[in-house]
């Protein structure tokens, strides 16, 4: 699945949660949509664990 569809879905799912949810289903899809990205991110072996408590002069370049 390209990357514009994935896109597509998750506008569209912000789009009905506060069409139907209000402002504040909006705010917590989007917050939990955030937190799948990140552990996605993990779970692929882009991030460590590490790379969010380190110091920005001890990070690998």
């Amino acid at each position: 699945m390209s990357m514009a569809v994935v896109g597509m879905i998750a506008g569209m799912a912000l789009g009905f949660a506060g069409y139907f949810g209000g402002f504040g289903a909006f705010l917590l899809v989007a917050a939990l949509g955030a937190v799948g990205f990140i552990a996605g991110r993990f779970l692929e072996g882009e991030y460590e664990f590490g790379d969010f408590f380190r110091r920005r002069d001890e990070r690998r370049r």
